[in-house]
This record gives C-alpha cells, sequence and structure tokens, in this order.
C-alpha cells in the first residue's frame, strides 16, 4: 500500500493525461460533469474532485442513484483541460489489496474487526515495552549475545528490532485504529455540525434544478481565499444534506492540503450557506490517512516506511518463534517430569 501509486502507474492502471499546450486552460468543473454525464447517461453525479499530485486530471463519481450502493459506484477520470475520459480509477490489484488491507471484503463489520485487530496490535507493542526492560536491564543497549544459544540470538534481535521500532510502529497502529473510526465520526460530525450547518435550509427536499457547477466553484473559492477545491459533494451524498452542494477545501502546502474545509453551497442558486472548520476529531483522522501510508514527504519517506515495515515484520516473526520456542520447551519438561512421576510410581520388586 505503501508504493500503490507506482505501482498503479507500472501496470498501467493510473490515468495518464497528455501534456497541455502552452497558455492552455482548463475546464470548468461545469464541463466536466457534462463529460461524466455523457458517458454514463441515466447516472447521476455524487461527487468531482482532484488529487493535489495530479493536477491536470478531474475524478468523477457517479452511481444509478446518490444513495447507490457505494460498490456501485463508478469513478472515471477526466483530462481537465479537453474533457476527455481517461479511464476507471481506482481499480486492478491494488484495489484488492486495499479491499484486504481495509475491510476484508465484509464492508463495516470487516472494517472494525480490523480497528480490533489494530489494537490488539498496540496492547501488543506496549507490553513488549514494559517486559523490555526487565530482560535486557543486565545488558548494553544493542547487545547481540552471539555465543548463547539460536533462541537467545533471536531473542535479543527481536530486543533490538522491537525497541528501534516501537515509535513508528505505534505511530501506524494508532493511525490504522483511528482510520477504522472513520463512518463513525463522520456520523458524528453529520449529526452535530453539518446539522447546525442546514438548520437555516429544515424542511427543503431535494433541488428542483441544480444551480451551474462554475457558480459552485467560484462562490466556494470566494468563501474560503487561499485554498482550493479538493471535491464537490452533490445534494444527498454522504457528505452534505440533500438540498446543498458542499464543496470541500484544502490547502496548498504539505499538511494543509490534508486539512478540508467544507463550504455549504445551496443547491438551487449556489450561494453560500455556511462554513466552518472541522472539528479535532476529523482533523486527526485527515491527518493520520497519509501518515498510516508514509504519504507526506515523497519517495524518501516511503522507503523509510517500507523498511521499517521490514524491520516490524521481522519482529513479529520473532516473537512468534520464540513463542513457540517455548512452548515447546515447556511441554517437553512437562512430558519427562510426567514420565518420571510415573516411573516413581512402579512397585519395586
Amino acid at each position: 500500500m505503501i508504493f500503490h501509486h507506482e505501482i498503479d502507474e507500472w501496470l498501467g492502471y493510473a490515468p495518464a493525461h497528455e501534456v497541455p499546450p502552452p497558455g492552455a486552460a482548463k475546464l470548468g468543473y461545469e464541463a466536466i460533469g457534462r463529460a461524466a454525464l455523457e458517458k454514463y447517461p441515466g447516472q447521476v453525479l455524487l461527487y468531482l474532485g482532484t488529487d493535489k499530485d495530479e493536477p491536470g486530471i478531474v475524478f468523477a463519481f457517479t452511481n444509478r442513484a446518490v444513495d447507490g450502493k457505494p460498490d456501485d459506484t463508478t469513478v472515471t477520470s477526466f483530462d481537465a483541460y479537453s474533457g476527455k475520459p481517461l479511464g476507471l480509477a481506482g481499480t486492478g490489484p491494488m484495489l484488492v489489496v486495499l479491499k484486504l488491507h481495509t475491510d476484508l471484503y465484509l464492508g463495516q463489520p470487516g472494517i472494525l474487526f480490523m480497528g480490533a485487530m489494530g489494537f490488539l496490535f498496540m496492547v501488543a507493542i506496549v507490553s513488549g515495552v514494559v517486559l523490555y526492560w526487565p530482560f535486557t536491564r543486565r545488558l548494553s543497549f544493542a547487545t547481540i549475545r552471539s555465543e548463547k544459544t539460536r533462541r537467545i540470538v533471536w531473542l535479543d534481535w527481536h530486543n533490538l528490532l522491537g525497541i528501534v521500532t516501537v515509535v513508528w510502529a505505534l505511530v501506524v497502529g494508532g493511525t490504522g485504529v483511528l482510520n477504522t473510526l472513520a463512518e463513525v465520526m463522520l456520523n458524528q460530525w453529520k449529526s452535530t455540525e453539518l446539522a447546525a450547518m442546514v438548520a437555516a435550509s429544515a424542511g427543503k427536499s431535494k433541488p428542483d434544478r441544480l444551480a451551474s457547477l462554475d457558480v459552485v466553484a467560484g462562490n466556494a473559492m470566494s468563501a474560503a481565499p487561499g485554498m482550493e477545491i479538493g471535491f464537490i459533494a452533490f445534494p444527498g451524498t454522504p457528505f452534505t444534506s440533500s438540498y446543498h452542494y458542499a464543496a470541500f477545501m484544502r490547502g496548498d502546502t504539505t499538511l494543509t492540503a490534508r486539512m478540508l474545509k467544507p463550504v455549504l453551497l445551496d443547491g438551487e442558486t449556489g450561494e453560500v450557506s455556511d462554513t466552518r472548520d472541522l472539528p479535532v476529531y476529523l482533523k486527526a483522522l485527515q491527518v493520520s490517512q497519509p501518515l498510516h501510508f508514509g504519504d507526506y514527504g515523497g519517495m524518501p519517506l516511503k522507503i523509510i516506511w517500507a523498511l521499517l515495515d521490514v524491520l516490524t515484520i521481522v519482529v513479529l516473526g520473532s516473537g512468534l518463534y520464540l513463542w513457540w520456542v517455548r512452548r515447546r520447551k515447556t511441554q517437553r519438561v512437562a512430558h519427562v517430569s510426567a514420565a518420571s512421576s510415573s516411573s516413581s510410581l512402579q512397585p519395586t520388586p
């Protein structure tokens, strides 16, 4: 998952667009929206969004209905300058890996299961830290007693690699657990913050006629100076109300690009209804998602994340090995003790 962008590009699943001629201007969101609906007649738009790392591409999410099944949603990439479809996004082998990593193809129960596993992973790390000091207090740091038995050598490597990677493992484990609570947090935001934002429009159902997306985008950028549009949610989708557009704005730095700010807009006129920062728990979620995959510092950070991943796998493997060896030794001692007791009970001639 750390290198999923690179793997998608290598396998040919990443959308690629032609280099625009000098001075070419991007199309408006309205034109991209029309292109998406022409490609998928009978469907509706759910979201239009961009990736800060792919400024020449607009992603369109379509489905049979705004409340259609998530698995029926199609994500298509379009050239931001010509409106030409560039193919489906989020497909291929990495989609399978992503689903296995997040929910095991089980939906919300699978997500919560993975969260529970992540929590147990963190408990194991903390218990390892608690045991580290009693086992190593008489040894210098990073001591590997190579003259001892193979189990002792593995124990020393296990302790060394474990203490070196402990902070990173806690960060990745903690952010992973936090990510599994994304839907819970989103529902909390919708029932509190979003409900307060749409209170003035209570009673309004879906718009009779949707406002132009170019008007929506222009008003949203005016309401959030210095920010650009991350994605626009259409009325009725999970990120807004049944009547409003929601434009989620982002900054242009490495950190602020992850911190979205919602601007709520009237579905019929495109006028700004409300805007406010997201609560702390959703900001923490936004920061944790790229941190979980080492997606903050480009390729150098990805390589560091991958190396720490390998070391953590070695720690997990050595932990299992040490547990198995110790269990086998305990069983052998119990067997010998039982045999000895049985022998002592035999009547002597």
